[in-house]
């Protein structure tokens, strides 16, 4: 076993010989180091990319392939939005919350059409048509659909709406392999040296600067020597059960991970030599099928009959103040004009069923009048066209009213409630990882999940921007390094 530790950097006077030479190491081969590499070779950098794995992938392979792009793309303009900067940056700044990295939010808005166009230039195709309504993803080859809560409150008050998924071209779910394979390509194409089965275990330092980085290949540890920068690609924290208790404990109350190897490494590697990790207890849920088609017509409530949240915004977002709720489970109500029977993955049963909302309330043993003074009110104003709780919007907002009822069971143990984590380490715009004063630390870089980006806080996410991060600042990261003194 290596004696070399992520929590640990090596001095670079006790490195015995440097078996690999290059400027520039990414470390993790997602989109994010797909898309370093790819930006330090064409800056003119020697690259060595190395994968834990035995070929490219990460959670990005297991995605959609949808990233979030707005500020006025042809797709958007042929189907007649105008999304301009200014409301996609302020749709960004409001997603993300109280976590929102202003900079990050304003660099990308600037330039995210730009963004569109060079992965166009990398060969991503797309169809550039729009798929009305709200879809989990295309299951055909569309490219324009809404995949977050931009038409919802409060976000469509202070932004104005358009859709902003911009998914690639490519028949049925599961998007993100192919795009993975582009830009794999695309980085060996401009001379990416790539070893797989290749397991970083430490970081090397020459006093203040990251010079490299041990990595342990065929059961030996090689030594990598970085002239000018190592850029962490390397996921989240969501397959490390030990990461996960210390920072985003409630986490636990949902148990379906996505992820591949996201064990945090980079993490502890970027901790190691005085990184900080922030936003550490922030996490993305969803159970996606309780809201495409009719069943956003529905009411959430929770186990004392209560709504918590519009019904009409991201289906992330209303599965993140779901898990917020005491009780282990919450409850979608719908009418017969609404219902869909939920697909088998989803785990979502029903738990009750009546002619009226008193006999619902009956079935899921909930105190009388309870569940059914939710409902008198949220009727009696959604004939109005209003919903003075929430703010829930017309034409998605409309009385439940035609009988039989059916009220189903979302359980956070047993229901498919995916999930993964959104805090990392502090970056700046150009993927330098800061230190707790703030300072950058030389010759480190990261970008993706194992920093803290775009998607910063798990109440505000909409579908794409994790592509959207990963792939754009994964891009800035590789400059930056490619070109550091």
């Amino acid at each position: 076993m290596s004696t070399y530790s992520q929590y640990r950097p090596l001095a670079l006077g006790d490195v015995p010989q440097w078996d690999f030479e290059t400027d520039v190491a990414v470390i993790g081969f997602g989109a994010t180091g797909a898309c370093a590499a790819i930006e330090a070779a064409a800056a003119g950098a020697k690259v060595m990319l190395f994968e834990r794995s035995s070929g490219s992938g990460g959670a990005s392979a297991l995605s959609g392939g949808e990233i979030y792009i707005g500020g006025g793309t042809d797709a958007q303009k042929a189907a007649g939005f105008e999304d301009t900067v200014e409301d996609f940056t302020a749709y960004l700044k409001l997603a993300g919350g109280p976590c929102a990295d202003d900079a990050k939010c304003e660099l990308y808005g600037r330039e995210a059409v730009a963004h569109y166009q060079w992965l166009k230039d990398q060969g991503v195709p797309y169809r550039g048509n729009y798929l009305p309504g709200k879809v989990i993803e295309p299951t055909d080859d569309s490219t324009l659909i809404w995949s977050g809560s931009e038409a919802a409150a409060p976000f469509c008050h202070k932004a104005k709406p358009a859709p902003r998924g911009h998914v690639i071209q490519h028949m049925g779910w599961g998007g993100g392999r192919p795009l993975i394979d582009i830009l794999e390509a695309r980085a060996r194409d401009l001379g990416t040296e790539i070893h797989v089965d290749a397991r970083v275990v430490a970081l090397i330092r020459d006093g203040d600067r990251v010079a490299g980085v041990v990595v342990r290949i065929d059961n030996k540890d090689r030594f990598v020597r970085a002239r000018k920068g190592v850029v962490l690609a390397t996921g989240g924290f969501v397959f490390n059960d030990a990461m996960r208790r210390k920072y985003c404990p409630e986490s636990f109350v949902v148990n379906s991970p996505i992820g591949e190897k996201d064990d945090g490494i980079g993490i502890e590697l970027g901790a190691s030599v005085g990184g900080d990790p922030i936003n550490m207890d922030q996490f993305f849920t969803t159970c996606p099928w309780t809201i495409p088609a009719e069943q956003a017509h529905g009411v959430m409530v929770n186990v004392a009959g209560q709504r918590f949240i519009n019904e009409d915004c991201y289906h992330g977002r209303v599965s993140r103040y779901a898990v917020d709720q005491l009780g282990g489970k919450v409850y979608l109500l719908l009418d017969s004009a609404h219902f869909e029977q939920p697909m088998e993955l989803a785990g979502i049963t029903i738990a009750g069923t009546g002619e009226t909302w008193e006999e619902v309330e009956a079935e899921l043993e909930m105190p009388a009048g309870s569940l059914s003074h939710t409902m008198e009110f949220y009727n009696r104003h959604a004939y109005e066209g209003r919903d003075p709780l929430f703010d829930k919007q017309v034409p998605i907002l409309k009385p439940l009213d035609q009988s039989p009822f059916v009220a189903l069971e979302l359980n956070f143990e047993t229901s498919y409630f995916s999930f993964f984590t959104l805090g990392g380490l502090k970056t700046t715009t150009d993927g330098e990882v800061l230190d707790r004063s703030g300072q950058p630390i030389p010759g480190l870089f990261a970008a993706g999940r194992c920093t803290s980006g775009l998607p910063a806080w798990g109440h505000g996410y909409s579908s794409g921007m994790s592509l959207a991060d990963c792939t754009f600042f994964g891009r800035q990261a590789g400059r930056a390094a490619a070109v550091a003194n």
